[in-house]
């Protein structure tokens, strides 16, 4: 069974049309990079799949089920944008993703913000904005969940943390589920992808794995990437 079927997925804002007839199947156990410029569809995508946008048209289904109320326990989620109050300290962040979602592993979070020396005794709002943002990728990864739905993870992050970021990533999610990372920063996540999605106004371009598209194109992700959409 595809861990995420999309049949003639759409959806329309208004006139705009943000995803045109997409057709997927995403394997669990994969890294996956969901790639384009601005305005492509992504966000809308990782959305639907997240149950927080209603297509227009086709249905998407995680491990079989329509998404919905009962996919919420399957999904992890993290927006481009923190959405966490920044008067709240961490530590309390952590006792409420406990209580709401019976796959959050708190001995995790506690061992990922020590490894990046974040207090959890600290208030947000005494953070910097990057700083916010690992907190908010801690919490994601720290849930046993079987899609990881990550938009830009490492959009405030400073280029030093970012090996960590990527290693975070690797080394805890769920590996029977899937990750689903978007992002424009091809470079520093070309080594840890095994596919990728290229998409672009609302339309799927590309989909293999990367292993393919280095062969076929005899060059790199990134150039791929530049090629395609004549960045």
């Amino acid at each position: 069974m595809s861990l995420v079927e999309c049949n003639a997925l759409t959806k329309r804002y208004s006139k705009a049309l943000a995803l045109n007839q997409v057709n997927l199947n995403l394997e669990p156990g994969k890294i996956i990079g969901l790639l384009g410029p601005n305005g492509s569809g992504k966000t809308t995508f990782i959305k639907i799949c997240a149950g927080l946008l209603t297509p227009s048209d086709g249905t998407v289904t995680i491990k079989g089920l329509p998404v919905g109320p009962e996919t919420k326990a399957l999904v992890a989620y993290l927006p481009e944008r923190t959405y966490l109050s920044k008067w709240t300290k961490v530590k309390n962040i952590l006792n409420f993703f406990e209580e709401v979602y019976e796959n959050f592993q708190k001995d995790v979070a506690y061992r990922m913000l020590s490894d990046l020396n974040i207090n959890p005794e600290d208030k947000l709002n005494t953070m910097s904005k990057g700083t916010r943002e690992k907190v908010q990728l801690i919490l994601v990864m720290s849930r046993k969940a079987d899609l990881y739905l990550l938009d830009e993870p490492m959009g405030g992050i400073d280029p030093a943390a970012r090996d960590y970021i990527l290693n975070t990533i690797i080394t805890n999610y769920n590996p029977e589920g899937s990750i689903l990372v978007s992002t424009h920063l091809i470079t520093d996540v070309e080594n840890i992808l095994d596919d990728v999605i290229m998409i672009k106004q609302g339309n799927i371009v590309c989909h293999d794995s990367v292993d393919n598209i280095r062969m076929n194109y005899d060059k790199s992700l990134d150039q791929v990437f530049r090629e395609v959409f004549r960045c």
